[in-house]
Order: C-alpha cells, then structure tokens, then sequence
C-alpha cells in the first residue's frame, strides 16, 4: 500500500461527478472542513452564543452586528452552514474509509509469505546463522521461539526451503479504521443533536417562531413543537411554587414553544453560602407531575447535577427573581421639598411614578430584579476600602496577575455582602430609560458610611455610583433635607447671611456684605440657581462643581483661577455648613456640633450634590422593605446524539490508543539446507522505524541465535536505525 492524498478515482460516469467524488474522498478535502470546523469553533467559544440582538449592536455596533447576524454568528453550532459542514466531513471520511478499509484488513490479513531468500537479504535488519542439525529440527525450534515472542505465524515449503512468515500488531490497522469511523459518528451525533430537527420541521410543518408577547397557553399550534419532538434544548422559568410544562426555544427571529410531557413545579430554590458570602451551592427542590400517569417525582436539581425523566434531561441553568414585592421610599431629587411618599412594586412589573413624585406624569418605573446578598469586594490594590474597587498596580503585578495560575490575583480581596439591593429602569414619556441599582443598607466607603444609588444609561455600562452620607441614624434623611434646602433661594440668603455674620467682625460691614454676596452667589451657582452658565441635556441648569468651573473660566482671568477656585471652595463649604444648621432648624433638630464628623458630613454631601445633577432620575427610592420570591431557570435538553457521541469518542480513544502504542511488526525466517548442516536467514521490519524497534531486533536476534547456538554472520551490519524494504513497508489512511 502506498500513501496517497487523491481520493477514490472513477473511471466510468460524467467527469464532474468523477471529480467531486475524487475531491470528497481525498485527503485535502476533509482536512480543509476540519480546519473551518475549528475555527468557527473557536468563534462560537470566544463570542457569547445566543444573546439578545441588541446586546451584540452595544458590544460592536449596528454595522458589525448585522454583518456577524448575516453570517449567523451568533449560532454558530446551529448555523446552515457549520450543520453543511458536518455532512461533509461525514461523506468525506466515509469515503475514505471506504476507500482504505477493504485494503487495510487485506493487508492485515496477509503473511507476506511470498518474499525469496533475496528479498530477506535486501531487509536493514536482518541476521544469517549457520547450524548443525536438520532443517526440520531448526524449523521446529524457530517456530517454537515465534510462538513464544507473542508471534502469529504460517509455515510455507518453497524451492527446497521452508519460510517462517510470523506477524504481531496486526491490529493497529483497525486503530486506523476505528478513528476515521469515530469522527463519523461523532459528527452524525452532533447532527442529531443539533437545529437540523427543528429545522426540518419548521420546513415541513410550517413551525414559526413567535416573536410577541403572549400567554403561553394561547400561543396556536404552528408556533409548538409536539412532546415528541427527537431533540431540542431549551429553557424554562419557574418561580417557586408555580410549576411549568413548557419549554422555550431561542430562534433568532423569536421563540418556539416546546411541550412538554411533563411539568415541572418548583417549592423551593435553596442558596447556600461560604462564610465570605460567596454562594457554595445552588439547587432546587422540584416536582416533577407526569402528564400520563399523573404521578409526582420529587426530585433535587444541582449545578452539574441533572435529573432525567422521560429522556428530557433538566440543568440547573440560572436563577432570577420570581417576582419579590419591594416596599420603599421615594425621595424627590429636585425641588425645595423634602417630603417623602410611600412606594411600592413587584419585579417585573412596571408602576407609575406621577403617582409619586408630582411633575412625574408620564414617568414608569420599571422593576428589573432584587438581590438580597451581594458580596463585593471593596478592596482596592493597597488594602485599603473602595467602593469602586480601583486598584494601582505596578508593571510585575499586572503580568503576575495574568500569568501561571488562572486562580491567583495580585489584589487582595476583601469580600463583603453588602445587604440588599434593587434594580430598576425609569422611562420618560419619550420612551428612553435609564437603569439605576440602589443598595438597601449604608456600605463602609473609606471610613464612611456611605448609601450607593448606581445609574447607567446603557446596559452594558458599569454603573456609576451616586455616594449619600448617611446620618447618625443611618438614613439619607439629613443629605435630603440639605439638598433640600439648597434648591430654596431663602435659605440660600439665610445661609449665606449667617456665613458672613460668623466670618467677619462686624467692625467691617462691607467686608461682611461683599463676602454675603460672594457666599450666596456660590450658593446659587453649585445649587443649580442661575441659569447663566448654561443647561444640561435634560434642560436642567448646571449646577454643582461643573457651574462653579464653568463660571471661573469666564469670569476669572488664567493666571488667578486656581486661588480663585480654592477661595470658593472654601467659602461653599463654609456656608453649606450653615445650609445645614438651617435645614435642621427647619426639621425640629438641635444644631450640630462642629467636629471632625460634622466635617466629614459636609465635604461628603457637597459631593454627593454634585454629582446628584447627573443622577438623572426625579427621584431616589430607597427600599425599605421587601418580600423575596425566587425561581430558578431550568435548562431541559432531549439529547439522543449523545450516546451516539459517547460510542464515537470511545472508538477514537480506542483507534488513538491503537495507532500510538501498537506497532505491527514482520519476522521471516528462510530456512535451507547446506552441506554443513542448515543456513538460517532472519529479516524483521516495522512499520515506524524507533529505537526501540532497532532494540527489539537486536534481542530477537541474539534470542533467536541462543535457541540455535550460533552466532550471526553479519550481526556488524544491523546496528543501524535507518532503511525500508519493499516486503515490508505499509500504508496508513488519512
């Protein structure tokens, strides 16, 4: 046999089909739609597999996005084409094994006892041996020594001699066999379980995606797959104590409903937790009711822990909030008001804020999900708290951080759970959201007490955190009621008055009036109150840090605008300190105390007041309250590909481990009468020429010359590693 890269060539037929046939079976083909095959693998593992069409317009834009969409991308495993390919691979390896096989087991089956004494000598590894005695005792006893060296062998009489034709390793041929049948099953496997079913059904039966929202149970018949549909993979919702005999299957263009011949209920979704907070195990408690029988399986579904009824296999996938009842406080963020308003909704329902917040007409809020544990790390890179968690790190931290093990970090973790939190969007009456995520408890920020309310306008941004002191009763109640009584121009005066009252003797009253002006015009700028400097997006004026550095810059020459700056930073801070005084007043509260916490409050809330214009939101809600419902999110998958993939992987460990470490060795033995007894020619060959081959010759022969009692003639000649024969050389498939 010789190795060849051609495929199977036809003499007969039209020579269009004789050369397809030769493209398909040949061994350029198949290697060319493995190497696709690998790369669109590649693909589908480094690029999120079945996401929301407008998760992947954020991540690469609306021109890439359509360009990946058309190219199906996004599905690449159940793609026309990667399914288009898998045939292929599967005609072509067929083919070859067609081709190969038949001489392959011809081969395997031969003794190559056809071979002359000068074939024999023509070998690299070869030995001769003279010795007394008589051909049929020297026959007898090589036979024997075959026999014991784990030999096959036949005994043939040519021309006055006898041939000893011996084989081991014969086997490694079906290595070859069972590889090239296993990649053919593996991907008849992958076929079976993948879209191509459902394809076909959808082209047969007229199955459509449905691509609106609608109750389940009213969703007609051509949008549903039948309970005995062969394969599928799709996902269920269940919230704990519903129960569910549906299952959903993403199309790229909607869904389709998959009925199932069972429901499924859930009682209850269990959590459970290392002593950092760190989850350590998910699982649901479910029952599983048999629509037949009617009878209840209950049963436990961890992750990585599937249970299997009726041939529907059910992973624990994810889990969501199954519609927790929150119960807040809404808190106007503009305004001169302070007052609160009770608040209320279900996540996954959407409720009205005018109902709220006056001057929200038009204003829903959108609850998204709840979590009642979140375990950050607030750890930034020196030890030290951070809410945002920035860490600063050298040049040989940030390799080490990426290289040797995947499991080790340069940062030092510092895990808490933070309590509670909530998500939610608010939608104007134009149909834009933004999405804010606030926590339910004061988070430790450097020393601080801090509540975070989280905003971003699109979904793939990090949230940006708006940091509320919190008071001495661990509430927003004192933040608000300053932020509060900044937006009024009375106490703006008021605080500014007072500030130049306790700034500035009183033996220097223009002094006094020129600071109270200078205090209040501070005030009104960073309160938002003078529309000079401009307007936000939302046509808001700009107000906080941005007003007070828009006005130095026109106002105040380059060379003075930092003293400047530093002045009426000072002078804010000074009379926001007596804001406060006042709002307390205004609040029934004694004055505070001045200290280095009182301090720490003021410069705190100036910041948070800053960064309060660019919340976005008309209002704060804080949660006071909740009642945690959970579901888990099954994934169910009837998958009868896989024993077939389990038999194909066992045939190419088993063609792999045969291919490896059985090689197929030929030992002839010609045996001649002479006048001084008996002539003995020895010749082996292998396939794969090692060292341990020349080895294995070197103590064939001196076991064979032992058995004999005799030396071999030219034993100088076969130390060497390289040579092939004819007799003895093979062909391997692709």
């Amino acid at each position: 046999m010789s190795v060849t890269t051609s495929g199977i060539e036809i003499t007969s037929g039209h020579r269009p089909m004789r050369r397809v046939i030769e493209l398909m079976s040949s061994m350029r083909f198949a290697i060319a739609l493995l190497v696709v095959l690998a790369i669109a693998s590649i693909i589908g593992t480094v690029l999120t597999q079945d996401d929301p069409y407008p998760n992947y317009v954020n991540q690469f834009g609306p021109f890439w996005a359509d360009i990946f969409r058309s190219l199906s991308l996004y599905t690449v495993y159940s793609a026309w084409w990667f399914m288009l390919i898998l045939g292929f691979l599967m005609v072509s390896v067929s083919l070859c094994v067609i081709r190969n096989a038949p001489k392959m087991i011809a081969d395997m089956k031969s003794w190559k006892d056809k071979v002359r004494e000068s074939s024999l000598r023509a070998f690299h590894h070869k030995g001769e041996f003279a010795v007394e005695g008589s051909r049929e005792q020297a026959t007898a006893t090589l036979a024997k020594l075959s026999g014991r060296l784990g030999y096959k062998f036949v005994t043939r009489e040519s021309d006055g001699a006898t041939l000893i034709a011996a084989k081991r390793g014969a086997l490694t041929k079906l290595g070859y066999i069972s590889a090239h049948i296993a990649i053919v099953v593996i991907c008849l496997g992958g076929l079976l379980d993948s879209n191509l079913p459902i394809k076909l059904q959808m082209w047969m039966f007229n199955k459509t995606p449905i691509s609106s929202n609608t109750v389940i149970s009213d969703i007609p018949p051509e949008h549903r797959l039948s309970q005995s549909n062969p394969t599928f993979r799709g996902y269920a919702w269940v919230p704990e104590g519903e129960h569910v005999s549906t299952a959903i299957l993403n199309q790229p263009n909607g869904s389709l409903i998959q009925d199932l011949p069972f429901s499924i209920q859930l009682n209850k979704f269990i959590v459970d937790y290392y002593s950092t907070g760190m989850p350590k195990l998910f699982a649901s408690d479910i029952v599983v009711i048999d629509h037949k029988t009617g009878q209840k399986i209950p049963a436990r579904v961890e992750v990585n822990k599937p249970f299997e009824y009726d041939g529907v296999s059910i992973y624990q996938s994810s889990f969501q909030d199954g519609g927790s009842q929150m119960q807040m406080t809404a808190f106007p963020m503009s305004g001169t008001s302070a007052k609160t308003a009770p608040f209320g909704g279900t996540i996954g329902n959407s409720v009205p804020l005018g109902s709220a917040v006056p001057g929200a007409d038009g204003q829903t809020i959108e609850f998204a999900d709840f979590r009642a544990i979140n375990v950050e790390n607030i750890s930034n890179g020196s030890g030290a708290n951070d809410a945002r968690g920035v860490a600063h790190q050298t040049l040989k931290e940030a390799f080490d951080e990426r290289l040797g093990s995947g499991a080790k970090t340069s940062k030092p973790l510092d895990l808490h759970n933070v309590g509670p939190s909530v998500q939610y969007k608010v939608r104007g009456k134009d149909g834009q959201a933004r999405e804010y995520n606030n926590y339910m408890l004061p988070v430790d920020v450097g020393g601080e007490k801090m509540f975070l309310a989280g905003m971003r306008i699109n979904p793939d941004d990090p949230f940006r955190y708006l940091r509320i002191p919190a008071d001495q009763g661990g509430t927003v109640n004192e933040w608000m009621n300053l932020r509060a009584a900044l937006e009024n121009p009375a106490t703006r005066a008021a605080a500014a008055h007072r500030f130049a009252l306790r700034s500035v003797p009183a033996s220097n009253p223009d002094l006094q009036q020129h600071l109270e002006e200078s205090a209040l015009r501070v005030l009104t700028l960073f309160a938002g109150g003078d529309n000079s400097v401009g307007v936000m997006q939302g046509g808001q004026n700009i107000g906080g840090f941005q007003a007070i550095a828009a006005f130095i810059d026109h106002s105040v020459p380059k060379g003075e605008q930092e003293k400047a700056a530093s002045l009426l930073l000072r002078m804010l801070e000074g009379s926001t300190w007596d804001v406060w005084q006042l709002a307390r007043e205004q609040a029934g509260e004694p004055a505070a105390t001045p200290s280095a916490d009182t301090s720490l409050f003021i410069q705190s809330s100036i910041n948070a007041i800053s960064d309060s214009f660019l919340y976005g939101s008309p209002v704060y809600l804080h949660l006071d309250s909740f009642k945690q419902v959970q579901a888990s999110v099954f994934q169910l998958t009837r998958a009868p590909g896989k024993k077939v993939v389990y038999l194909g992987s066992l045939l190419l460990v088993l063609g792999i481990f045969s291919m490896f470490y059985v090689r197929e060795r030929r030992l002839w033995f010609w045996i001649k009468d002479t006048a001084h007894g008996t002539n003995v020619v020895m010749a082996m060959s292998s396939a794969r020429k090692t060292l341990d081959f020349d080895k294995e010759f070197a103590q064939t022969r001196d076991a064979v010359g032992a058995v004999l009692g005799a030396q071999p003639s030219d034993a100088a000649e076969n130390g060497g590693t390289s040579g092939t024969s004819s007799a003895g050389s093979q062909d391997t498939t692709r």
